[in-house]
């Protein structure tokens, strides 16, 4: 006789705007689900607690921690991970102004980062720095000392916007 916990839960839902179906052990988290049956690795094992965001998917448009879902939770629903972040081979601007302005140093927490913030950019195109800090509180990075996570919306956002930004020139001890 099968045991019940190796029968396998079959789902349908829009991944990165395609509709998937699959089938896979029904207590696996979204993340597990992602990583592990669709091999889709951009979304970080992290600290598997809810806390460092580097988790952090779009399921119907709004950020997630998918350690903390379960895969089932999502069926019905539209899931984005950093892989549907591009448009083919254009980057979304926000992953041109991460690049441009080294705001992934070591880009283990990016995904979660750069999901956060095109959620808020769709929400707020103009958000000002305190908003974007809130919108981002909930992921951590130990390589960048945030600013530069912070200067690389801010320009995402405007260009966006259509505006003709560029990332402002450091100044280095003093000098330009």
């Amino acid at each position: 006789m099968p045991s019940r916990s190796n029968q396998k839960a079959q789902i349908q839902f829009s991944l990165n705007g395609e509709m998937t179906e699959t089938a896979f052990l029904p207590h696996k988290t979204l993340l597990e689900l992602l990583r592990e049956d669709l091999a889709l690795t951009g979304t970080k094992h992290g600290c598997e607690l809810g806390e460092c965001g580097a988790c952090t998917v779009l399921v119907d448009g709004h950020p997630v921690l998918s350690c903390l879902v379960l895969g089932l939770d999502v069926e019905g629903h539209e899931v984005t991970t950093i892989e549907g972040m591009s448009q083919g081979a254009q980057m979304h601007p926000l992953q041109e102004t991460f690049a441009d302005l080294g705001a992934a140093q070591c880009g283990y927490c990016s995904p979660g980062f750069l999901l956060a913030a095109k959620e808020l950019l769709e929400r707020d195109p103009s958000p000002s720095r305190e908003q974007i800090k809130e919108a981002l509180a909930g992921n951590i990075c130990r390589c960048t000392g945030y600013v530069k996570i912070f200067e690389a919306v801010e320009l995402a956002a405007a260009r966006m916007r259509g505006e003709s930004a560029e990332p402002a020139r450091e100044i280095v001890y003093g000098y330009e």
